[in-house]
């Protein structure tokens, strides 16, 4: 008895280090990720500035592509709420971070008004390994750009 209780002991042990070695690991986003983040992010905008809504809307996960039904839906909701997105005069990367579990990339972006912004943009991981955009989120900041 005294040996099962040291092997379920030494089992629940194990366990638990393995379980806090993998949520350890995946808390942290590699370069290679913060990488793709910048790539995608950067492709993204540059489809906006050309009005290539296909190209665009290809970075978007699968349920935002759901949720918006066409290139066409998406690139007019970022005309209409995202300007900083779809027109910036500058973009520059900030810190990649996880947020709330998501892989977030924060950026600062000088608006088409000259207002400043911090874009937190999200990403899911696809199943065959790649990224797309499953977020953006907005926060003006304080003063403008110079």
């Amino acid at each position: 008895m005294r040996q099962i209780k040291t092997l379920i002991t030494a089992i629940f042990f194990s366990l638990v280090c393995t379980t806090i070695s993998v949520k350890a690991g995946a808390e942290e986003i590699n370069k290679g990720d913060a990488a793709a983040f910048q790539e995608i992010i950067t492709f993204q905008i540059m489809a906006f500035q050309a009005d290539n809504a296909d190209a665009a809307f290809a970075f978007a996960t699968p349920k935002l592509q759901e949720i918006f039904q066409s290139p066409e839906n998406f690139i007019s909701m970022v005309r209409q709420g995202y300007a900083p997105v779809y027109r910036p005069k500058s973009f520059e990367f900030g810190q990649t971070e996880l947020k709330d579990g998501h892989p977030t990339q924060v950026v600062t972006i000088v608006g088409p008004s000259g207002t400043l912004w911090a874009a937190l943009y999200t990403f899911e991981q696809q199943p065959n390994g790649s990224w797309r955009i499953s977020g953006v989120y907005l926060v003006k900041q304080p003063g403008a750009a110079a």
